[in-house]
């Protein structure tokens, strides 16, 4: 049964307002079909079927909607959304056709971050009706697994540390009646030694662990998902600038990514032995903060030079990644908001993919298009990982000459996930710096619409 606060519920005949959506090559069409008082509205709001556009026109004694879209034969899942976010509160129904992929976007657009508000709108939601009741559910569940990921994001560090991702991943493991595992204090050291020294500094409100939940038939295939926790990033003692740690409430984006996709798994019951691993610090810095120069000793017993004290994701993924591989699962997929370099070749919009195989890259990349999640794939090019090279230790963690920083950052995450594993890494911006129609500015899911899609395919 569909919740009647949903924002999308089964078509019945309800009364709802009627929007019809057209696009260019139909435009002059759906103009003869109005009456003149119509068209005299359209023509006084300058409507002419660009996308994203729309225009109010009476009917009868109501009123109906006309949007442009770019092709309604092929709709794309923000071609509705812009709606979604400006018209009356209301019910609504596509006449002509049904919304299909513009189902999620629907729900999307009218995400609000309003916890730290005194006075949130209190606007009324936007409803849509859909026949295609199949549909309603995987659009509401993505939706809902996006909007997790922006409302973790979101939340200023303060009030989202180690404790509270902790907290969230545990809410979410008894929802599902998953086992649940946190490492911490001197276990975490002997454990984890890197997610140790990573977020020692931080204050003990702060303190770092490893979290962890199992789930699924112990029979069925193995899969583990990683999520990069660092609930803040100051640099540690190579510290950023000042510019450069306003956003960093988001580089726990990967865990967020990671709670969300593994949400998504138990709630439709996926056939997969699901491991959930997320490392969780504060990169912080105090008198026993981690220091250039540094060698600290992994879970994989691979000494790592540290190079640079604010290259520390790939250090807390590197034990997340080994604990995960000693499962042997058949696939690792893991989530990091870990390089600038991503950003400079990608831009915010598109997360960097990389993959062992090439089958698991197509898998992605097509999933993500089918989704509207696009990714872009980068190479695991194994000329660079003389980058890595230590005088002193097995490895550095960040190499000086600042080429490819993205793939060198995937390939130190590479020597910790067991050989011939499966492996897909998402290299996440995790924040969208400019709004657009059905993704409002602030924390963002990138890549996990993508991920989801991939394993939907294999073990739906």
């Amino acid at each position: 049964m569909t919740d009647k606060h949903a924002l999308i519920q089964p078509d019945r005949g309800q009364k709802a307002t009627a929007i019809h959506l057209v696009d260019k090559k139909g435009f002059e069409a759906f103009v003869k079909g109005l009456s003149a008082v119509q068209r005299a509205a359209l023509s006084a709001q300058k409507f002419e079927g660009e996308g994203y556009s729309y225009a109010i026109l009476p009917d009868g004694d109501d009123w109906m909607v006309v949007s442009g879209v770019a092709n309604t034969e092929s709709l794309s899942s923000w071609c509705m959304a812009k709606l979604a976010e400006v018209l009356p509160a209301g019910t609504y129904r596509r006449v002509g056709g049904e919304p299909g992929p513009a189902l999620y976007g629907w729900v999307s657009g009218q995400y609000r971050f309003d916890r730290y508000l005194s006075k949130p709108s209190e606007e009324g939601p936007r409803i849509l009706l859909t026949q295609d009741v199949k549909a309603i559910e995987p659009a509401l569940a993505e939706a809902a697994a996006v909007a997790l990921v922006r409302d973790l994001v979101n939340t200023p560090a303060e009030d989202m540390g180690p404790a509270q991702l902790e907290h969230e991943a545990q809410i979410i493991a008894k929802a599902h009646r998953a086992d649940f595992k946190v490492t911490s204090g001197d276990a975490l050291e002997r454990g984890f030694p890197m997610v140790h020294g990573v977020g020692r500094a931080a204050a003990r409100s702060h303190a770092p662990r490893m979290i962890e939940l199992h789930w699924g038939d112990e029979t069925h295939p193995k899969v583990a998902i990683v999520g990069k926790g660092v609930c803040f990033d100051s640099g540690g003692l190579d510290i950023k600038p000042s510019s450069a740690m306003l956003l960093m409430k988001k580089d726990m984006g990967g865990a967020a990514h990671a709670l969300a996709l593994a949400q998504l798994v138990m709630q439709h019951g996926l056939k997969v032995r699901l491991h959930l691993l997320i490392p969780a610090v504060e990169n912080a810095i105090s008198g026993n903060a981690f220091r250039p120069g540094d060698v600290l000793r992994s879970r994989a017993g691979i000494t790592v030079e540290i190079g640079n004290t604010d290259a520390e994701g790939r250090l807390v993924l590197g034990d997340a990644l080994t604990r995960a591989g000693e499962e042997k699962p058949e696939l690792i997929v893991d989530f990091a908001t870990l390089t600038g370099a991503a950003r400079v070749a990608l831009g915010p919009d598109l997360p960097a993919l990389m993959t062992r195989r090439d089958e698991t890259a197509d898998e992605l990349l097509k999933a993500g298009e089918a989704a509207d999640d696009r990714c872009w794939r980068l190479p695991l090019y194994d000329g660079y990982r003389e980058y890595l090279k230590s005088d002193v230790a097995d490895i550095n963690n960040s190499p000086s000459n600042g080429f490819a920083g993205a793939s060198v950052a995937g390939l130190f995450l590479d020597r910790f996930v067991p050989e011939g594993t499966d492996w897909a890494h998402f290299d996440t911006f995790a924040w969208r710096p400019n709004a657009k129609p059905g993704r409002p500015k602030g924390g963002e899911a990138l890549g996990l619409r993508a991920a989801w899609g991939l394993l939907k395919g294999r073990y739906g």
